[in-house]
C-alpha cells in the first residue's frame, strides 16, 4: 500500500502543463455524461456503492458486485449536441473487475459551402473514446484502478488520434461511513494532430480529490470533490479589457476587472453533492458548482445557474436515473442513464419446478404400496 501511494504522488508531482477549459484538445473528455454525476454538479468520485457509471470518473470505484452490468447512457447537450456512453462490467475475481465502454460526441451536421457561397452538401462532425477500465480491491477499505482511452477526433476533413490514461485510489472508512478517493485523469499525448506537421495540443490533465460521508440517523449522503488541484488559478480572465487600447477603462479598473480574491479561486476547486436516501428503490440528487456559475451567470440575473438535480428510481429489473444541470438562462443539459444487471435477469428468468408437498406424499405413499 505504501509503495501504491509513492506511485501516486509522483504522478501528481510530475510536470503538469495546466490551462484553463478551451487551450487543451480532447475537451469532451471532461463533460459529465452519467445522469447521477450530472445531478451531483458535475463531478462525484468518493462514492461507492455498486454504481457501475461512476467507474468512468475513477475506476477503483469498479467493485465485483457490478459484474455482468449493462449501461446506457445518453446526454441532450445544447445546439443539438448529443453525448453518449455505453459501457459493461465484468468481474475476473482475483484479476479485479474490468469495464469496456464507448464515450461519444456528435456536434450535429453542417452545411459544406464553397467562397461563393454555394452549398456542396452537409458533413458530421464528432469525437470517441474507448474506455478500458480495471479497478481491484487491496483490501476491505483500500481499491486502486485505472482507464486506458484511445481516443479518436474527426472533425470534418481534419482527423486526430490521442492516447490518454487516468489513474485512481479510493478508501473507505467502514464505521464512520466515509469514502476519500483520489484521481489523476486524462495523462497522455496527442499522437496524430489534426494538420500534418502541426504541433501536439495538450490534453485536459486534472488532479481531483473527493469526499463523502452518510449520515447514520438520516438517510442522506454528502459529497464534496475538489477539482483542478494541480492549477490554483481557475478565475477567467477578460484578455479584451486588458489587451483592447479602444476600451475607456484605466489601467487600474482593468486589473480591477480581473482580480480575482483568495476566497473566489478556493471556491471555483469546489464541487458540492447531496443525495436523499429513503429507499434502495428511490433517490433524490442536488448539485452545486461554483466554477460553472462563476463563469457562465449572467451578473444582473444570475437564476439557478451552477445548480443540478436528478432522481433515480429501480423499476423491475432496471435502475433508471435522471439529472438535470443549469449552465445558462438559455437552457440545462438533461441526462438519462439505465442500468440492468444481466446475470441477475437471467436467474429470475430461471423457473425450477416443485411439486406440491401432498403430490409428494401421495407419491411416496404410491410407491411404498407398489412395492409391498
Amino acid at each position: 500500500m505504501k509503495n501504491l501511494l509513492i506511485v501516486f504522488l509522483a504522478i501528481i508531482c510530475l510536470p503538469a502543463f495546466s490551462q484553463n477549459g478551451g487551450d487543451n484538445t480532447y475537451e469532451f473528455l471532461n463533460v459529465p455524461v452519467s445522469a447521477r454525476v450530472g445531478a451531483l454538479g458535475g463531478t462525484a468520485i468518493a462514492i461507492k456503492d455498486g454504481d457501475a457509471n461512476l467507474g468512468l470518473n475513477n475506476p477503483s470505484l469498479l467493485s465485483p458486485d457490478m459484474h455482468s452490468t449493462v449501461s446506457l447512457t445518453y446526454l441532450n447537450y445544447f445546439a443539438d449536441i448529443n453525448y453518449g456512453f455505453v459501457s459493461y462490467t465484468s468481474d475476473f475475481k482475483k484479476l479485479g473487475t474490468f469495464s469496456t465502454g464507448l464515450k461519444y460526441i456528435s456536434y450535429g451536421k453542417f452545411t459544406e459551402a464553397d467562397e461563393g457561397g454555394n452549398v456542396l452538401g452537409e458533413f458530421s462532425v464528432g469525437e470517441y473514446a474507448l474506455v478500458l477500465g480495471w479497478g481491484k480491491s487491496i483490501d476491505t477499505s483500500f481499491s486502486v484502478g485505472a482507464n486506458l482511452k484511445p481516443i479518436y477526433s474527426n472533425l470534418y476533413t481534419y482527423n486526430s488520434f490521442g492516447l490518454a490514461a487516468d489513474f485512481s485510489a479510493t478508501y473507505q472508512f467502514h464505521k464512520r461511513q466515509i469514502t476519500t478517493a483520489l484521481v489523476v485523469k486524462n495523462i497522455g499525448s496527442q499522437i496524430t494532430t489534426y494538420a500534418d506537421n502541426g504541433e501536439r495540443e495538450p490534453l485536459p490533465f486534472e488532479v481531483q480529490f473527493g469526499i463523502s460521508k452518510k449520515l447514520k440517523y438520516v438517510p442522506l449522503r454528502l459529497s464534496l470533490t475538489l477539482n483542478n488541484l494541480e492549477n490554483w488559478n481557475l478565475a477567467y480572465n477578460d484578455s479584451t479589457y486588458l489587451t483592447n487600447s479602444n476600451t475607456n477603462l484605466s489601467e487600474e479598473e482593468k486589473d480591477e476587472r480581473n482580480k480575482s480574491s483568495f476566497l473566489k479561486e478556493s471556491l471555483r476547486h469546489i464541487v458540492l453533492g447531496a443525495e436523499i436516501i429513503p429507499s434502495k428503490n428511490f433517490n433524490l440528487r442536488f448539485g452545486f458548482n461554483f466554477k460553472r456559475r462563476s463563469e457562465l451567470a449572467i451578473e444582473e440575473k444570475p437564476g439557478l445557474v451552477g445548480f443540478s438535480w436528478g432522481v433515480g428510481f429501480r423499476l423491475n429489473r432496471f435502475q433508471i436515473n435522471y439529472g438535470s444541470a443549469r449552465y445558462h438562462l438559455a437552457g440545462s443539459s438533461n441526462h438519462i442513464t439505465i442500468s440492468t444487471n444481466i446475470s441477475q435477469s437471467y436467474k429470475r428468468d430461471i423457473k425450477v419446478y416443485k411439486e406440491p408437498k401432498e403430490k409428494k406424499e401421495k407419491k411416496s405413499k404410491k410407491n411404498k404400496e407398489e412395492e409391498i
